[in-house]
């Protein structure tokens, strides 16, 4: 493998300009949820946009990676991250929502 992503690098070099980008990428993603950090509230529409991404993950990675000839066991682990990844950015989102609202289910008290 080593020898592959030498001889690449080699004859190819422009290849690892997209893996730059696609750090770029993450990392812009990344910040762009310090507002969801700070003010859960205002911001909630980027706990709806990460729930669309993680189900977007899934169909994208098995159809192109279909394309690209990725082998079913790849693909399936990479959908998963869109599946594991759903259920954080949903309970952010229910509990922005719970607190918009002014109560807090865990903040309400029980019968006596």
């Amino acid at each position: 493998m080593a020898e592959a992503l030498r001889e690449t690098n080699t004859k190819f070099p422009f290849l690892a300009y997209g893996t730059d980008w696609l750090a770029f990428g993450h990392v812009v993603i990344a910040v762009a949820f310090i507002g969801a950090w700070r003010d859960p509230v205002r911001n909630k529409w980027l706990f709806q946009f990460g729930m669309m991404a993680c189900v977007a993950v899934v169909p994208w990675a098995l159809v192109f990676g279909e394309v690209r000839g990725i082998p079913l066991g790849w693909r399936l682990i990479d959908g998963a991250f869109g599946v594991v990844g759903f259920f954080p950015m949903w309970w952010c989102w229910r509990l922005a929502n719970e607190v918009e609202g002014g109560v807090l289910k865990r903040d309400v008290p029980g019968p006596p």
